[in-house]
């Protein structure tokens, strides 16, 4: 959970804003309702996968 943190990041200093997933959650989970899961393996990579509901186009 803390990766979704404002400025948390892992990078060296001025190396990025620690922005980019914290604005990726308010925009899949507060605008469209929507969950992130993280499957991260140390040494091999993370995996995120966003699911977001399907509406109608009348939007129900």
């Amino acid at each position: 959970e803390k990766i979704f943190d404002p400025f948390f990041t892992t990078k060296e200093i001025g190396k990025g804003t620690g922005q980019g997933l914290a604005i990726v959650r308010s925009i899949v989970v507060n605008r469209h309702h929507g969950r992130i899961q993280v499957h991260s393996r140390p040494g091999r990579g993370t995996t995120f996968v966003l699911t977001i509901p399907a509406t109608d186009s009348d939007g129900s």
